[in-house]
């Protein structure tokens, strides 16, 4: 599927400085950044890919109105044990809660990843990865959440940082973990004839 290179401009549906910068790392400088805001307290009985991917999808379609004629990526990043959707960390007490659930467990971590193209069409992925945490210490836990980097994450780590010397194991896409699979979005953009513009860099 190939759409005319009239228009390469890129909006990144996302505030996280994390996905700006797994973009740039594989040369794509979004053209501009403008998040959804919205509710994104899990639905009843709802799946963590199913939520993943619904979140991906509602962020997408509420930013693409704005940018008629641009490409538009949306992604949303679900920590999960099981079934069980954990939060995004915002008090010590949830950052606890999710280090001691994770702890000496594998957990899933799930990207779903939409992208609008310039026509109104969309792409949409879920991308999956395992990840093991070991057995953490009473120590490694208050030192991780002394570290404050949990603020905001998903299931209350974030494994770019201090939260690398936890992992004891990863099965699948390390940039998924991060906030975006770039093997999945390098792939998608490619095969719709995105190429990256060279200019129009979004401001830091």
């Amino acid at each position: 599927m190939k759409v005319p290179p009239a228009n390469n401009t890129l909006v990144l549906a996302s505030a996280s400085p994390r996905r700006l910068d797994l973009l740039r790392q594989i040369g794509i400088d979004p053209a501009g950044i403008d998040p959804a805001d919205l509710d994104e307290t899990p639905l009843r009985d709802e799946l963590p890919a199913q939520h993943a991917a619904r979140l991906a999808a509602e962020k997408a379609a509420a930013v693409a109105p704005r940018h008629a004629g641009s490409f538009v990526l949306a992604a949303d990043t679900v920590v999960a044990c099981g079934r069980r959707i954990l939060p995004k960390a915002e008090t010590e007490q949830q950052a606890r809660a999710c280090l001691n659930l994770l702890s000496g467990r594998r957990h899933r971590v799930y990207g779903g990843v939409t992208l609008v193209l310039p026509d109104g069409r969309t792409l949409d992925r879920v991308v999956q990865t395992a990840v093991t945490f070991k057995v953490l210490s009473l120590e490694e836990t208050e030192d991780y959440i002394a570290s404050s980097e949990w603020q905001g994450k998903a299931g209350g780590y974030a494994i770019q940082g201090r939260a690398a010397a936890l992992v004891r194991w990863i099965g699948g896409s390390y940039s998924n973990v991060v906030g975006l699979p770039l093997f999945e979005v390098s792939n998608m953009l490619r095969g719709v004839g995105f190429v990256p513009a060279s200019s129009s860099p979004v401001p830091t």
